[in-house]
C-alpha cells in the first residue's frame, strides 16, 4: 500500500512536531529544513518527512549533538550508500565530548560541595571560603590571560 504524502503548512508542521514555527524558520535558513514548495502566495509547503526530519532534529538536539553535527548526520541519513560507520564515528566523536563533559562536572560538583561545607560553619562574608575561591581564581585567570 502506498503512503500517503500529506502537505502542510508551517503552522500546522510546528503543531504536530511542537517546535515554534521562528525555530523552524532559523532551521530553514540554516539549512537543516527545506520546504517541498511554495505556494503562489509564498507560503512554504511542507510533508510528513519535513515531520520526520524535525523530530530526528529535536532528538538529536536532547542527545547533545549540535546544529551542525546534525546537519552532517541529516546529509548521512539522506545519502544513498553513506556508511553507518561513518555515523558510528561521528557518534563516537559525540560520545567522547559527553564523557569529557561528564568528568568537568564532575569535578565541579565536587569543589563546591567541599566549599559549601567548609562555608557553613563561617557566619561573615569577609571571609567566606566560596567568595574567596572565586576571587582566587579570578585573579589566577587574569594573570594567565595576560600572558
Amino acid at each position: 500500500m502506498a503512503k500517503v504524502e500529506q502537505s502542510m503548512s508551517i503552522g500546522t508542521l510546528s503543531k504536530m512536531s511542537g517546535v515554534g514555527i521562528e525555530t523552524i524558520r532559523y532551521y530553514e535558513r540554516r539549512g537543516l529544513l527545506r520546504p517541498v514548495a511554495r505556494k503562489s502566495s509564498g507560503y512554504r509547503v511542507f510533508n510528513n518527512e519535513s515531520y520526520n526530519i524535525l523530530r530526528f532534529l529535536k532528538y538529536a538536539q536532547e542527545l547533545g549533538f549540535s546544529l551542525s553535527e546534525i546537519k552532517n548526520l541529516l546529509r548521512l541519513r539522506g545519502a544513498k550508500g553513506s556508511s553507518c560507520e561513518e555515523v558510528q564515528v561521528r557518534a563516537s566523536t559525540h560520545l567522547r565530548h559527553v564523557e569529557e563533559k561528564i568528568e568537568k562536572l564532575v569535578r565541579i560538583r565536587d569543589v563546591l560541595s567541599r566549599l559549601i561545607l567548609q562555608c557553613r560553619s563561617r557566619k561573615v562574608t569577609d571571609n567566606c571560603p566560596i567568595l574567596d575561591c572565586l576571587e582566587e581564581r579570578s585573579e589566577h585567570e587574569d594573570r594567565s590571560n595576560s600572558r
